[in-house]
């Protein structure tokens, strides 16, 4: 799908759903939609707020309704518009789905500009464990090591 008419149509929806947020009341300015082969699947704006939800980003939310619509938790083949370039939870989760492209509009900078910043979590990330600001304790390991190795074995065990 090469065609940027089609581009900017789809990431028209995006955009829309982050103004109907905002101008709704409903929550923060980000929309997202997924689509497959040039048909639209799946979208959702930001739903941080009204669900009391901190990972029900437009992107992630998105996600949930395209794999409940395809029924399947793979997306290859799927590309997402966002209308800001997905944080780092969003981006996590783009690349677990098996998102092929993302096609995004206002930068993170734009979004900090306005007072949503991915930055610490940036820095965090390049910190070693034990210099985060967040503790990260481990704990006892090999008794969860019990529903790896049964995972291991399984003849249910589906990989993702």
């Amino acid at each position: 799908m090469e065609n940027n008419t089609r581009h900017e149509e789809f990431m028209r929806m995006a955009i829309a759903l982050s103004v109907q947020n905002v101008t709704e009341s409903i929550g923060g300015p980000f929309g997202a939609i997924i689509v497959k082969d040039g048909e639209f699947v799946a979208g959702s704006a930001n739903k941080v707020t009204s669900s009391n939800d901190p990972t029900a980003h437009a992107e992630v939310s998105a996600i949930r309704l395209a794999c409940k619509e395809l029924n399947t938790f793979d997306l290859s083949g799927c590309v997402v518009y966002t209308s800001c370039e997905p944080c780092p939870m969003c981006l996590g989760a783009i690349y677990w789905a098996r998102i092929e492209t993302i096609y995004y509009a206002n930068t993170k900078v734009d979004a900090e500009n306005i007072g949503f910043s991915d930055k610490f979590i940036y820095d965090e990330l390049d910190k070693p464990m034990e210099k985060r600001t967040l503790p990260v304790v481990q704990m006892m390991r090999d008794e969860a090591m019990e529903a790896f190795k049964l995972w291991g074995n399984s003849a249910m065990r589906i990989d993702y």
